[in-house]
């Protein structure tokens, strides 16, 4: 916990950023940190980059000040990557993180190998929110900087429902929620609150998805013509592959949807932890957790569909 700390003392010029099509754990990690930087450490010269920002967190302070830009850029004197698995996953600003005089990654994927200089990678741990607070002074963290933090650890735990909730993790968002934080407003509006392409994407989904594999499995894919149809982007798809998961009596929920033509983003959900997605989404490249993983793939669609499956039935009967 020290060491962080003096690298941040250490370093003159700072860059924090995430993985691509950043999600509620990774802009609340993300943010979070960089206002508890600024707040601790006016001095400081940081930086923060993120791709553009899903609707749901410009409450977050401080996010006008994302560079979405990647212009040339004297090398940092520190990097900090939150809640990004492998370094590919930064985009962009892998180039920044390349050439910093140090670099700390921040993590809790399972998959992540530790690709920094220093590298903080708590795989147990519910989120990078609930890490990143647990390395802070807590008499800094203010309402603003909880409000991330919060945000972070109820996008990753589902509202505090998936196993990767802790009883440290209440004790956490209990410590946040002391700080004055509106928390059901937060909830409200950056988990549940839904925007009408987003609810007829939704729709879609559940109207053609498939049950495979014994009914075991539930599978939808949303071609990119249907995505242009109702005026949707992919930031509208997050929340689609953990309401198939309420599927009743499936161990897995698979989400495929079409970036471009022939590329596709696969989510993976698991309902007991029967099935260990992670390691079907690391054989695809991609990376994760066991009960929440993801990859992209360049296939014919059912080719791929196929394959995955496969792989699914053969965790299944392991499991019988």
């Amino acid at each position: 916990m020290e060491e962080i700390w003096k690298e941040v003392e250490a370093a003159g010029t700072l860059a924090i950023g995430g993985h691509i099509k950043p999600d509620g754990d990774c802009m609340g990690s993300c943010m979070g940190l960089y206002n508890y930087i600024l707040k601790k450490y006016p001095e400081k010269k940081v930086d923060v980059y993120l791709e553009a920002i899903p609707p749901a967190f410009v409450f977050m302070k401080n996010t006008d000040r994302i560079k979405l830009g990647y212009e040339d850029h004297e090398p940092y004197d520190l990097f900090l990557a939150l809640d990004c698995g492998d370094i590919d996953r930064l985009g962009k600003a892998d180039k920044y993180f390349k050439n910093a005089g140090r670099t700390i990654c921040i993590d809790h994927h399972i998959s992540n190998k530790g690709y920094a200089d220093i590298n903080y990678i708590k795989p147990h741990i519910s989120s990078t929110s609930e890490y990143v607070y647990e390395l802070m002074d807590k008499s800094y963290v203010d309402i603003p900087i909880a409000e991330c933090l919060y945000v972070g650890i109820v996008h990753d735990t589902g509202v505090f429902q998936y196993s990767c909730t802790s009883s440290r993790t209440m004790t956490v968002a209990g410590e946040l929620m002391d700080k004055g934080i509106d928390y059901p407003r937060l909830v409200d509006e950056s988990y549940y609150m839904k925007y009408m392409v987003q609810n007829r994407l939704m729709g879609y989904c559940l109207l053609n998805c498939e049950l495979k594999l014994d009914d075991k499995v539930v599978l939808a894919v949303l071609p990119k013509e249907i995505l242009d149809k109702y005026g949707g982007v992919a930031s509208d798809l997050e929340g689609i592959v953990a309401v198939l998961r309420h599927t009743k009596d499936v161990e897995a929920a698979v989400f495929i949807y079409e970036l471009n033509p022939g590329r596709f983003k696969v989510s993976l959900r698991s309902s007991s932890g029967i099935v260990d997605v992670s390691k079907i989404a690391m054989e695809f490249g991609g990376g994760g957790h066991k009960m929440a993983a993801g990859y992209s793939i360049n296939c014919e669609v059912n080719k791929g569909i196929e394959r995955l499956l496969s792989m699914i039935e053969d965790q299944l009967k392991g499991a019988v």
